[in-house]
């Protein structure tokens, strides 16, 4: 009896934070300044992840010209201040990491 017991605290535990939001839609109302606030929130994350991810090598802080995905984020950087197009700056990003890679 004890693992339906476990299995039923399973599915309630996992059941009711994905259904609250969409129980709770549309009853809520976000302030604005909390609303404005979480459009900045997807933009953070890639952020933090894209930043951990081409600075630290091997458990290490990772700049020199070794650090290809350094060199790829820096070219795609300065594309997305020059063209702030997606898919230029997508396409820059990768050719620089191949040309670093195949290069240095």
């Amino acid at each position: 009896m004890n693992e339906w017991l476990l299995i039923a605290a399973m599915t309630v535990l996992t059941f009711t934070p994905r259904y609250l939001p969409f129980g709770m839609a549309g009853k809520v109302k976000i302030p604005p300044i909390l609303e404005r606030a979480l459009t900045f929130v997807p933009i953070a994350v890639l952020t933090s992840i894209i930043t951990q991810s081409s600075l630290i090598r091997d458990g290490e802080l990772a700049l020199n010209l070794a650090n290809h995905h350094l060199l790829a984020v820096l070219a795609a950087f300065a594309t997305a201040l020059i063209s702030r197009q997606l898919f230029i700056i997508v396409t820059v990003g990768l050719a620089a990491f191949i040309m670093a890679k195949w290069l240095l």
